[in-house]
């Protein structure tokens, strides 16, 4: 490989010396951005807490106070978002959380992922003709929804590491839905938004005024069924819901017309959450772990980084053309591999292992071409692959949440919650949404080279973006703690995020005030904002034809510093960094 000093000064004189008209803006993220925010950092020398909304924030920052531990304070904030931010997670999605044992340097993953419901098979997203269906038309209604993995998570977890009483754990979150709150910009934002939504009677009587507004900025809004579903599951726990009467609500909620689904009050009673290995890997001598499948955000942020490795990304201003193109080439190879390999794990042909083993990445690295973009990349074909890869993609959209905490033992949550798109399925139960995760399963169930691994199932879980990442320094110390959501873009974002942190040091609120980029193994995307546009115009030069976009991220970044901790939220959303 050239000497990646030379290129740079090479490709920088190109990039100045060729002007390129601005791409056009392409259509909105279904969870749309709802404006920018930056603001500093939050330091503390003890715990910090990172979520998607204040709310959630001081929830769990109550509970670490109380003497509780990251898993007790992530609980209290993730009830507290089901009410707060309801587009985006819930108890009628699922979740993946990594834990860090401070005392042991364990490190755990939980699989609460969405299952599909044992009355389903291949041809569940298919049209009479064998075609495709358009995304809403399988999305909006019962069809796309899987049986929920929320409960089931955080019950498990806080067995094994909750400190604080189960029940304590839904105070705020009841409070909250009993009380009301105040509708936030962005919430009456994307309710406005929403062509779906007013239809369901629920969320009609929920969302909505008696005119059929979406309720004001500013005004109260009160869930007092959903507050009556979490006093049962901190009364009773999950079994009150995946079982009984919440449960025979949600079946036939979703058996309902229009677009009926098949899940059934079985496939509910049996659902479990699993705890499994996480995936880990190196960059620049830090570990980095994430969530397994059936998520392939761990593996394929992993793989990232691994192509990474082959250039010094540190000798590169964070903001230059060359950076953001050598980080795009990175995410065209590793989301080709994402796209054919990924899905749940029992349906896998490679281990995901495999796909990140260091002599593979280097393989893929080699790949990577100084001065041009390579366009389209092919799936790689690792170790003890049956054949080539067949890409299958699915359209995996961005409402989720994702939350950062780091407790006063060291011990440390990185969850990241959803229910799929924006308002998930748009059908309302007892005051709470359901799923359509569904939906990130490949619609088309075969390819030329035969069945792909995320096609539908009964009982499967369908392909995640998720990810969740805990990153520990050379010396085996937690370093950072990051997440987001943002549907398959979730990869680049927290990938983007490590190498932030470990290559150029840079400040959270730093790194989240930066525009993003990356590729999908598609266009070159970059965020429609004044820097990203200028950006864009110098990725021409390297043979990159850039798309604008918005790039609704919500990181939640916590990282090591001196004496504590500095913690930062994501400036396009409504979250809040606090510690003591």
């Amino acid at each position: 490989m050239p000497s990646l000093r030379h290129a740079c000064v090479f490709l920088l004189a190109a990039a100045l010396a060729f002007p390129a008209a601005l791409p056009a803006q392409t259509p909105h993220q279904p969870e749309a951005a709802t404006g920018f925010a930056p603001g500093p950092a939050a330091v503390a020398p003890r715990a910090m807490v990172v979520t998607a909304n204040p709310h959630a924030t001081d929830a769990a920052l109550s509970a670490l106070r109380e003497g509780g531990s990251a898993v007790d304070a992530a609980i209290a904030a993730v009830l507290v978002l089901n009410v707060v931010e309801p587009q985006s997670s819930g108890i009628g999605g699922g979740a993946f959380l990594l834990h860090h044992d401070a005392r042991t340097g364990r490190v755990s993953a939980w699989d609460g992922r969405e299952t599909a419901p044992q009355g389903v098979d291949a041809g569940l997203f298919l049209d009479a003709g064998g075609e495709p269906l358009a995304f809403h038309a399988a999305a909006v209604g019962g069809r796309a929804v899987g049986a929920p993995g929320l409960l089931r998570l955080v019950e498990a977890v806080h067995a094994r590491h909750g400190r604080l009483p189960w029940k304590r754990l839904f105070a705020p979150a009841i409070r909250l839905a009993e009380e009301g709150f105040p509708v936030s910009p962005r919430l009456h934002a994307l309710v406005a938004r929403d062509r779906f939504l007013a239809a369901d009677p629920g969320a009609r009587r929920l969302f909505f005024d008696s005119d059929g507004r979406p309720l004001a900025v500013g005004a109260t809004l009160r869930n007092p069924a959903l507050a009556e579903v979490l006093r049962t599951v901190a009364d009773s726990g999950a079994d009150a819901f995946y079982t009984g009467g919440i449960a025979r609500d949600i079946v036939a909620a979703v058996a309902s017309e229009p677009n009926p689904g098949k899940l059934s009050v079985e496939d509910l009673a049996a659902y479990r959450a699993i705890e499994r290995e996480p995936l880990c890997g190196s960059y620049r001598r830090h570990r980095v772990c994430g969530m397994p499948p059936p998520s392939s955000g761990g593996g394929t942020v992993l793989a990232l980084l691994g192509v990474l490795e082959s250039v010094r990304m540190a000798e590169l201003a964070p903001d230059s053309a060359f950076a953001a193109h050598l980080f795009s080439e990175a995410g065209r190879l590793a989301f080709a591999d994402r796209d054919a390999w990924y899905g749940d794990p029992k349906a896998m042909p490679v281990p995901a292992e495999r796909l990140v083993e260091p002599a593979y990445l280097a393989s893929r690295a080699a790949q990577l071409r100084l001065d041009e973009s390579l366009g389209r990349a092919a799936p790689g074909v690792p170790p003890g692959a049956p054949g080539p890869g067949a890409a299958a993609r699915a359209p995996e959209l961005p409402s989720t949440s994702h939350l950062s905490i780091v407790d006063a033992a060291g011990n440390a949550v990185a969850l990241t919650a959803s229910i799929e798109d924006a308002f998930g399925s748009r059908r309302m139960v007892r005051g709470f949404l359901l799923n359509n995760q569904l939906t990130d399963f490949s619609f088309r169930p075969a390819g030329a080279r035969g069945p792909h691994p995320n096609r539908v199932g009964p009982g499967k879980r369908p392909r995640s973006s998720m990810a969740p990442t805990l990153v520990f320094d050379r010396a085996g110390r937690l370093f950072a703690v990051t997440g987001s959501p943002g549907g398959s873009q979730i990869i680049n974002y927290v990938a983007g995020s490590i190498v932030g942190l470990i290559d150029w040091g840079l400040a959270p609120d730093a790194l989240l005030a930066r525009p993003h980029v990356g590729s999908r193994n598609g266009p070159t995307e970059v965020e429609d904002r004044p820097a990203g546009r200028e950006l864009a115009a110098r990725l021409v030069a390297f043979g990159h034809a850039p798309v604008l976009r918005e790039l609704t991220s919500g990181l939640a970044v916590i990282v090591r510093r001196p004496g504590g901790w500095a913690g930062a939220a994501d400036p396009r959303r409504e979250g809040k960094a606090a510690g003591y």
